[in-house]
């Protein structure tokens, strides 16, 4: 750790040295061995490779029924989302001709392939998880779907009423004959294939029925069956048997479901509009109409009716997903939300950081009073949200002494406090500049509305820089205390959104820091005017530093270790591709610095190869909460250099993003991040490991079938038991 005489020069000087200089060259490479040419793995199998360890979450029988159909419906829908931008990227590049190798120097069609042949299989293993596993466990526990056949007489009278009532007056049957073109099917919509016959003519028609998707997935059958003994029929199955009402006088050949996913990735030439937000909701609009890429039908499907499916929607074999019923198990997320508590998991109610809980229980805790007392490392959700930084921004809102906020939007909620308290402020006569990312993928057109709602109450929003998400997590409040400028500041590693706060993991640091203030005050400017500022003392910033200073540091590394002095890396990431990071760990490898990667989704990097790679590991986490924090820790010869921020090992991140690390400076938050470390990468503890060809194994169990240590679980009771006498005054604090 810095002496707290060179802490405190940092803090107050602005002459003080960056931390990263501009001109810094990170590895000599002359003379090194050449790292192989097959060193990486392949980024879209790693992410397929993710997905599949969500599935085996469905399928772990230990784990609350309920859960596992959430598990389920998680996996379909990042499914969706990959089809959607990442096997669309792929095809657009091929049918352009712009198609360039992959990150393993393969072509964009071999990886297709390879995709198409890993996905079928994972798609049918999850109906079969659902089939096999989760169905009869929900029958178990009371929850059964039934059939059509298997209801009797009352019970098909009851749901003909529901029907009629509830469902037939908002179905639209769309006939395709020579006066009907076939009709536009939209992205992710399941639809019914209907085949009638005129029972005048003879002639054979075809039809196609959308589901609602505003409607429930899952009708009860009985609504005076108890909800602990209760069955449901799936909507599709409901319509499908009611077929006559829709087409009365026809005779009903066939009828299958059937689903289409499109590329509903969104471009936009910044430079080439002026105003960035109608052209981004006119490209919302196209993304409807994009190319299939996918379609998914049930395995009973006649072959003249996917012959039809096939032809009309132009899309190949390799396209087409043959599954068994029920498509699109996104649908369980209804069912996983039932009031069943003792087949969820345990409720778990985040506490109040202990910096910030107030001295007595009938008061609200003063949070720049605590503050500016200590720095306060938040971890969501064991830690609240809601009474951290949620309150910071609202008590801001409210107090007169408080003179602007600043803040980046990237995620939000539908109803979200943060943006209520920005609005407050304004209202208030407070200078308040809001960061609105209105390119975050999926979310663009609620960013699009809160920036119309914000404009309005007369907070100055921008959209960044031209070229670059703004995707860093930051919040600076200017203060007016005794005459003199404080600057409070949050930088952390989620979104500002209250309701993923409490199934995302996060870190986020708030701090009085005076330069970490002047740190944000530079960025901040930097985005919403024109000053380009090259160094920060505090911070590490993407696209510009972010990547050459992590080098820096990775090399200080590597020189310790031959040195002999003590070493080691630590990176905790949603995802490692970046080429030049990778490539670097690989030398401190094999310069004997250990090296522990801790990822959750992507992972490029192969670890445990002799001559490459034995000094590293790779492990991933999940469970009840989504692992999405992202810190990087370096040994550095006994001072440790430890940062949390926004940025993840992509080339997006580093290159065409603003993303934002801090550095921790107090050693008990140092300890604190380090003992996260040590438990998840512990062999005590369930993880996945990662081996140098790509496969992750699942360690979930001790030798004698005990099941290992719950990461989550454990960090739930540690933080729980944390009350305000365990806090001991931290060395270099403010006092």
């Amino acid at each position: 750790m810095c002496p707290d005489s060179i802490l405190e020069d940092d803090r107050t000087s602005d002459r003080t040295a960056s931390d990263f200089d501009d001109d810094f060259e990170p590895f000599d490479t002359e003379g090194a061995p050449e790292l192989p040419s097959e060193r990486y793995l392949d980024r879209e199998l790693s992410w397929l490779a993710f997905n599949q360890r969500v599935l085996e979450l469905a399928e772990d029988e230990t784990l609350p029924v309920l859960e596992r159909a959430n598990f389920l419906a998680i996996f379909a829908s990042n499914l969706d989302e990959f089809f959607m931008v990442r096997v669309a990227g792929l095809k657009r590049r091929i049918v352009t001709g712009l198609a360039v190798p992959t990150n393993i120097g393969r072509a964009p069609a071999d990886v297709l392939s390879d995709i198409s042949k890993k996905a079928h299989e994972l798609q049918e293993r999850h109906a079969a998880a659902y089939q096999t596993l989760v169905k009869p466990a929900l029958a178990e526990a009371g929850i059964r779907i039934a059939s059509w056949a298997e209801l009797g007489d009352d019970e098909r009278e009851h749901l003909h009423d529901v029907f009629s009532k509830q469902i037939f007056p908002v179905l639209m049957p769309l006939a395709v004959d020579p006066a009907h073109p076939f009709p536009y099917i939209s992205g992710l919509s399941l639809n019914l294939s209907v085949r009638v016959r005129n029972s005048r003519t003879g002639r054979q028609e075809f039809a196609r029925v959308k589901v609602p998707q505003m409607l429930p997935r899952f009708v009860r059958v009985d609504p005076d069956e108890s909800i602990e003994d209760a069955r449901y029929l799936t909507l599709e199955e409901l319509i499908a048997n009611h077929l006559g009402d829709l087409f009365p006088g026809m005779e009903i050949v066939e009828h299958h479901v059937f689903r289409v996913t499109r590329n509903e990735d969104v471009e936009i030439e910044e430079d080439e509009t002026e105003n960035l937000i109608k052209a981004l909701e006119k490209e919302l609009l196209r993304r409807r109409f994009g190319p299939p890429i996918r379609l998914e039908v049930t395995d009973d499907m006649d072959e003249v009716t996917l012959g039809l499916l096939v032809r009309e929607l132009d899309v190949t074999e390799q396209e087409v997903y043959r599954l068994p019923a029920p498509l699109d198990l996104g649908g369980l997320f209804d069912l996983s939300r039932l009031d069943r508590p003792e087949l969820h998991y345990p409720i778990h109610v985040p506490t109040t950081a202990v910096q910030l809980q107030p001295t007595e229980s009938n008061l609200r805790a003063d949070v720049f009073k605590a503050v500016s007392r200590q720095d306060v490392l938040l971890h969501h959700p064991y830690e609240s949200f809601a009474t951290s930084v949620q309150a910071f921004l609202e008590q801001a809102a409210a107090d007169p002494d408080v003179l602007a906020i600043k803040q980046t939007l990237y995620r939000t909620s539908g109803d979200s406090p943060i943006v209520e308290a920005l609005i407050d402020a304004a209202e208030s006569g407070k200078q308040v500049l809001a960061l609105v990312e209105i390119k975050a993928r999926f979310d663009e057109q609620a960013n699009i509305t809160w920036a119309r709602k914000l404009e309005k109450a007369g907070v100055h929003v921008v959209y960044g820089l031209v070229g670059l998400k703004t995707h860093c997590k930051l919040a600076l409040v200017i203060r007016q205390e005794k005459g003199v400028l404080r600057h409070y500041s949050h930088i952390g590693t989620g979104n500002y959104n209250p309701k993923t706060s409490r199934i995302y993991e996060d870190l986020g640091l708030l701090t009085a820091d005076d330069q970490v203030g002047k740190d944000l005050t530079r960025l901040f400017n930097e985005l919403s005017g024109y000053a380009i500022e090259k160094k920060f003392k505090r911070l590490l910033v993407a696209p510009l530093h972010l990547r050459k200073g992590l080098l820096k540091l990775i090399a200080t590394e590597i020189r310790n270790a031959e040195a002999g002095r003590p070493s080691g890396i630590r990176i905790k990431v949603n995802s490692m591709v970046d080429e030049a990071i990778i490539d670097a760990l690989y030398r401190a490898s094999n310069a004997g610095v250990p090296v522990e990667v801790w990822v959750r989704g992507i992972c490029s990097l192969r670890p445990g190869l002799p001559g490459l790679s034995e000094n590293i590991r790779v492990r991933s986490i999940l469970g009840r909460y989504l692992e999405h924090s992202r810190l990087f820790c370096f040994e550095n010869d006994g001072d440790p250099q430890i940062y949390i921020g926004s940025a993840d090992m992509m080339h997006r991140n580093l290159d065409r993003r603003v993303e934002a690390l801090v550095r921790l400076a107090d050693p008990q938050h140092l300890a604190e991040v380090q003992g996260l470390f040590d438990r998840a990468m512990d062999e005590s503890t369930s993880s996945w490991h990662l081996d140098g060809e790509g496969v992750w194994t699942r360690h979930s169990t001790d030798e004698s079938g005990q099941p290992l240590a719950d990461l989550q679980n454990v960090l739930m009771a540690e933080v729980a038991r944390r009350t305000r006498s365990a806090q001991r005054p931290r060395s270099g604090q403010r006092r």
